[in-house]
């Protein structure tokens, strides 16, 4: 933990277990936070990314532009739509998995999560894969 604050200058991007890309931004491991992070998301164009659970942690997502589909529950039966502009609540331990509804454009947002080291409570839920609608 910091007694300070920081400034972060995210050049670093990774790709997270769920298939998007991820700049890193405040987390345990860029400032010491330690109930929460916040990075930029893009989900590249085309993309679709792994169904996902985070077990113990909210998260939040507000559209910087694009158009993503996130499809949740236990079968993955729901859907939300968001558009730039909008903010996305997806709740603790919701399965979902989000798709970048463009073929040429990226969807881009800023994401934050209760979670200061985020991509530790991904959980990877291909058992749900079969409820895909184009599987």
């Amino acid at each position: 933990m910091t007694d300070t604050c920081l400034v972060v200058r995210s050049a670093e991007m990774y790709e997270g277990k769920q298939l998007t890309q991820i700049f890193a931004g405040i987390a345990t491991g860029t400032v010491g936070s330690q109930r929460i992070c916040m990075h930029k998301v893009t989900i590249p164009a085309g993309v679709r990314g792994e169904v996902h659970v985070h077990e113990n942690h909210e998260t939040a997502l507000y559209v910087v532009n694009g158009r993503s589909l996130t499809l949740y529950g236990d079968r993955l039966q729901h859907e939300a739509i968001a558009v730039t502009g909008d903010f996305l609540y997806i709740p603790a331990g919701m399965p979902h998995c989000s798709i970048n509804l463009s073929d040429t454009e990226p969807c881009d947002g800023i994401l934050a999560r209760t979670d200061p080291n985020e991509q530790e409570s991904v959980v990877l839920r291909p058992d749900l894969e079969r409820f895909l609608p184009w599987t």
